[in-house]
């Protein structure tokens, strides 16, 4: 092989390199989302499990992660014992035996949740009127990616979610929203959900597979965190 061929081959082998470390990301699972706030509205029988599939969305849509289906385990073990019976064809049963693993398992527990109004200038153009009160909700959570093989806590974090009623800024949402969350998916409470679960994702995919200089930003914010909480202590 030339000079020229063998540069050309180390050039593609870098351009595909990430492509194939993404393709072959950490095998994850979501479990169902806790919750440690009482007297939050919107969490009822059944938010958990929707939390969890949100996020489960969200990690498998980046491309850089390989997603157990948890929740639809029973389904798919059923689909198995089928197979076994001998009533599926033995070119399209499912094999058992064949499932894949999670090396690792992300747990979401709520920790905090606030909403707050304030009353806002109201303005009036030809019939139009702009403000009023304004709605800010703030949302917590815990999140841990737990090793299953040796039980260890590999990484954590606290992500927050904030939103107001006149709007929220965040990336794009590509998990789906509904379930027992339905009604909340336009309220303040609904997009500070959304950008939970879009900072979840972007975090674990930082952490876990980029690395690297982009886990600069999710420091920083982790700084900015903890230096507010400590901040709304006060010692005597």
């Amino acid at each position: 092989m030339n000079k020229r061929n063998l540069v050309a081959l180390c050039t593609l082998v870098v351009l595909l390199a990430p492509a194939a470390l993404r393709a072959a990301g950490p095998v994850m699972a979501v479990n169902d989302f806790t919750n440690n706030v009482t007297g939050i509205y919107w969490w009822h029988g059944g938010v958990g499990r929707d939390l969890a599939g949100m996020l489960t969305n969200e990690l498998a849509s980046t491309g850089a992660f390989q997603m157990v289906e948890r929740n639809k385990l029973d389904a798919i073990l059923d689909e198995q014992d089928l197979a076994a019976s001998g009533r599926v064809s033995g070119s399209t049963a499912a094999k058992i035996g064949k499932m894949v693993g999670a090396k690792y398992l992300v747990t979401g527990t709520v920790t905090a949740f606030e909403e707050s109004s304030k009353k806002g200038g109201r303005l009036s153009f030809r019939g139009i009127r702009v403000g009023g009160k304004k709605g800010e909700t703030y949302l917590a959570v815990d999140i841990r990616v737990v090793d299953t093989t040796t039980g260890i806590v590999a990484f954590t974090r606290t992500v927050e979610g904030r939103s107001t009623s006149q709007g929220m800024s965040l990336g794009v949402f590509r998990g789906g929203f509904g379930g027992n969350l339905a009604s909340e998916k336009k309220t303040p409470a609904g997009k500070a959900i959304r950008a939970m679960v879009i900072e979840t994702s972007d975090y674990l995919e930082c952490a876990m597979v980029i690395k690297g200089s982009c886990m600069a930003e999710f420091d920083a914010k982790e700084r900015r965190r903890r230096d507010s909480a400590k901040d709304a202590i006060s010692l005597d």
